[in-house]
């Protein structure tokens, strides 16, 4: 008999917890990594689990699977390795109203959302069976939902939220947003909206994001009180840590530096993955730039992942953004590919009708490579390598760590490899591009880069550190003084 299945025995409680949101970008994600870290240190065992999310910021397990990267950082802060049961049913838009649906960790079809909902039984039982699977392992599991949990239209078939909560009939906290306004409305509407079987199951409510001396805000908790008979567990602060973003909501929120290099970002329509970035906005004017917005003035130029290589070159190319970078190029600023990015910077892209519309197409010609798309296979691998000896970036890089998700072969051409095992760079290396994404997280990567444009633009730049603080343990820290974390615990454990 596993841990879980004792507990069950001696107390008849399922340990686990589901975490919901009065909408959109609350700070769900954040809150379920708080819990999971404050828990882990409170001596229990836990995973985070998200039985569907929709993200184009993914992150490869060490078996090759993929799930969100919310879910990655939240195992990361419950000291667990990602697995794909953690997130089940990813979905990955390519514009269109249309997804990739990553099922198990493992691509599964592209499906229009009129077709989508016909999937729901299927993927409420996959979902299920990951859910059991974690609660068979870890014991505690902490569930984040999605988007708002009163979405009334979707209550049939909304396997994140509504559907999950009737089939697990556990206990919810209610996050709600602050800074966005309208705090009391979204609460007490969202609990008058949840069907009337889910509405006991709240036992707490968490408001986030709060801004100034919270002792105003008092007798607004005992009114949140008053009007639902539900306890405000805590309010918690405003606050900026160095996380991983979810998805592309979090865009709009970044704002870069007024001083040192600027590094534009060019914020395609399917943008993938651009917390491989969010290090180097730490420490440089990181600027996400949508195409059509003029290049001058960037000391780097970076084309980013993207769901859909092919559409989004062709937006650089209707755009004129595809002559900006040229232009940048042939004035000495360094440009750089990531996964799509890379395969844009090529000569020649071919596609069989798996990537987009069947067709040849001409990239970017900054690199000498090929790329085909012949398939619906995605690679998807953790990743260990060697920056080669190539100056004046590559040469100071070193080892460094990250993973691919991406359709599609690239023939390399004639340029050299930039890394040992992947990617091409320029004769003059002031232009190169790889499928590893994480390269920039990696500290040696972003010092190298921006040492050199530093030392280009003459202003002094101080190294990043190789090891900083944990950022979980201050987010469990600042949740551990805002937040009644024993009364949360006593939700999961009884």
């Amino acid at each position: 008999m596993n841990l879980y299945d004792l507990r069950m025995h001696i107390t008849g409680k399922d340990m686990s917890l589901f975490v919901m949101g009065s909408a959109s970008h609350v700070g769900k994600s954040v809150t379920v990594a708080a819990i999971c870290r404050c828990l882990v240190r409170r001596g229990c065992t836990v995973a985070p689990f998200k039985s569907q999310n929709m993200s184009l910021n993914s992150y490869v397990t060490p078996d090759g699977g993929e799930i969100g990267m919310a879910q990655a950082m939240q195992a990361i802060a419950a000291r667990q390795v990602p697995q794909t049961d953690m997130n089940p049913v990813l979905l990955k838009p390519k514009g269109d109203c249309v997804s990739q649906v990553v099922l198990n960790g493992r691509p599964y079809k592209d499906v229009a959302i009129t077709e989508y909902y016909k999937e729901t039984p299927q993927l409420l039982k996959k979902a299920l069976e990951s859910y059991h699977r974690l609660k068979s392992a870890f014991g505690e599991v902490v569930i984040e939902g999605a988007g708002g949990a009163a979405e009334l239209n979707l209550y049939d078939r909304d396997i994140a939220n509504t559907l999950l909560a009737k089939n697990l009939r556990i206990p919810i906290i209610l996050v709600a947003d602050i800074e966005r306004g309208g705090v009391f409305a979204q609460i007490y509407g969202t609990l008058q909206l949840l069907p009337d079987e889910l509405k006991p199951l709240v036992k707490g409510i968490i408001v986030n994001k709060f801004r100034g001396d919270p002792a105003i805000f008092e007798p607004g908790i005992r009114k949140i009180e008053e009007l639902t008979g539900v306890p405000v567990l805590g309010v918690v602060p405003y606050f900026d840590l160095p996380l991983p973003s979810e998805d592309s909501l979090s865009i709009g929120d970044k704002k870069g530096k007024a001083n040192g290099v600027r590094v534009a970002v060019i914020r395609l329509p399917r943008i993938a993955n651009f917390t491989d970035f969010e290090l180097l906005e730490c420490h440089a004017s990181v600027d996400y730039i949508t195409p059509g917005t003029s290049l001058a003035g960037y000391d780097c130029i970076i084309i980013p992942g993207t769901k859909n290589t092919i559409e989004d070159l062709a937006e650089l190319v209707r755009t004129g953004t595809d002559r900006e970078i040229k232009n940048a190029r042939n004035h000495g600023v360094p440009v750089i590919g990531i996964c799509g990015g890379y395969q844009m910077l090529g000569r020649t892209l071919i596609d069989a009708g798996f990537e987009s519309s069947a067709g040849t197409y001409d990239g970017l010609g900054l690199l000498d490579g090929i790329t085909r798309f012949a398939s619906y296979d995605k690679t998807t691998t953790q990743v260990t390598r060697t920056a080669c000896a190539v100056p004046p970036i590559l040469s100071s890089i070193g080892e460094i760590t990250g993973y691919e998700i991406h359709m599609g072969v690239t023939e390399p051409g004639c340029d050299r490899e930039a890394l040992q095992g992947d990617g091409r760079v320029s004769g003059d290396g002031l232009v190169f591009g790889t499928y590893l994404h994480g390269l920039f997280q990696n500290p040696s990567a972003a010092n190298a880069l921006l040492a050199f444009l530093s030392e280009k633009k003459g202003i002094p730049f101080e190294p990043i550190p190789l090891f900083s603080e944990d950022p979980y343990e201050v987010l469990a820290d600042l949740f551990e003084q805002h937040v009644d974390m024993d009364a949360v615990q006593s939700m999961l454990t009884g």
